[in-house]
């Protein structure tokens, strides 16, 4: 059964397509704006008139969906930029809903972007503590904004609204605000389990969000938990989340698969920035092939159990596929 390709086309298990995909689009102040993201081939900065181009693109293509990412023009220790009606990435959803209205909008509800310290969270200073416990998040005034942040991008016209802060009880704070102000029918993506992965490392250049001191890992998830990631779905779902995610992809393939065997409900995964950025690199030395590399890559998380892939191949995997 594998003597030629018609044959092993016609037994194959698994069929990629770019039904799944959702494309990340990061949005920054301007016009006319396309600025190269130097540790992300082929990915960019856009200002909102760029990535109503880039969606039409995307569209074009089959992809369904893009997720949205903002780079402020100022950040402060409230994360205003997040939850204010002309944020950034509020204007782009207006205007991409404008022109290409049947694309689904997905939005990152999280505050790393919009804080003056990189953080996803309010942050406090513990006086006398060792210095790995120095800066601590206060949980739940955090879920006050990113509350306000969601209702913002629903108001905007998300279609998704996709937290990733990792915050306690977000969901719930998230689901009940949306609820109050008539998004009842907006679903919620929850990226359940998010892990303090060293991948995100050329997402941080893309986003400016790197933190000024300390790291995450107080409230992403230690990458040696796998039933933990377990219980912060459960609770998630529980909460009210309507579709889960697991970020990283590939260096998370068990996590995902186990998600697919325990919840029936549509189930995503991230492949990230340094995922990506490693594939472009071996194959800029000429190490591997690139079209093969990425395509059995993007199959590998698909047949792990992710019938949804948030990847920055979107488009070039569409093409080929």
């Amino acid at each position: 059964m594998r003597r030629t390709e018609a044959l092993r086309s016609f037994v194959r298990e698994t069929r990629l397509t770019p039904t799944g995909f959702v494309y990340p689009l990061f949005i920054c102040p301007g016009e006319g704006v396309r600025k190269p993201v130097g540790s992300m081939p082929g990915v960019f900065n856009l200002s909102v008139d760029e990535a109503v181009k880039e969606c039409r693109e995307v569209y074009a293509l089959g992809i369904p969906a893009v997720i949205l990412f903002g780079l402020p023009e100022h950040k402060d220790e409230q994360a205003s930029g997040a939850w204010a009606d002309d944020g950034i990435v509020q204007r782009a959803a207006r205007a991409i809903k404008k022109e290409v209205p049947n694309l689904l909008l997905m939005g990152d509800v999280c505050l790393c972007e919009y804080m003056s310290h990189g953080h996803c969270g309010i942050v406090k200073k513990v006086n006398g503590a060792t210095p790995e416990t120095e800066y601590e998040i206060l949980n739940d005034p955090t879920l006050d904004l990113l509350a306000k942040t969601a209702v913002a991008q629903a108001k905007a016209g998300m279609d998704i609204i996709a937290p990733s802060d990792m915050m306690d009880g977000r969901i719930d704070a998230l689901r009940a605000s949306l609820d109050a102000h008539g998004f009842e029918n907006t679903p919620i993506m929850s990226y359940a389990a998010k892990f303090a992965s060293g991948f995100y490392g050329p997402f941080r250049e893309a986003a400016d969000s790197a933190p000024s001191f300390g790291d995450r890992r107080s409230y992403q998830m230690d990458p040696a938990n796998a039933r933990e990631a377990m219980r912060e779905i459960e609770l998630d779902l529980e909460e009210g989340a309507d579709m889960i995610m697991v970020k990283p992809a590939i260096a998370y393939l068990d996590i995902i698969a186990e998600a697919r065997a325990r919840f029936d409900v549509p189930l995503g995964a991230y492949q990230v920035s340094g995922e990506y950025a490693m594939i472009k690199a071996a194959a800029q030395n000429g190490w591997i092939d690139h079209d093969r590399v990425m395509l059995e890559s993007l199959l590998s998380i698909q047949r792990a159990g992710a019938s949804i892939i948030l990847t920055y191949f979107a488009k070039e995997a569409a093409k080929l596929l």
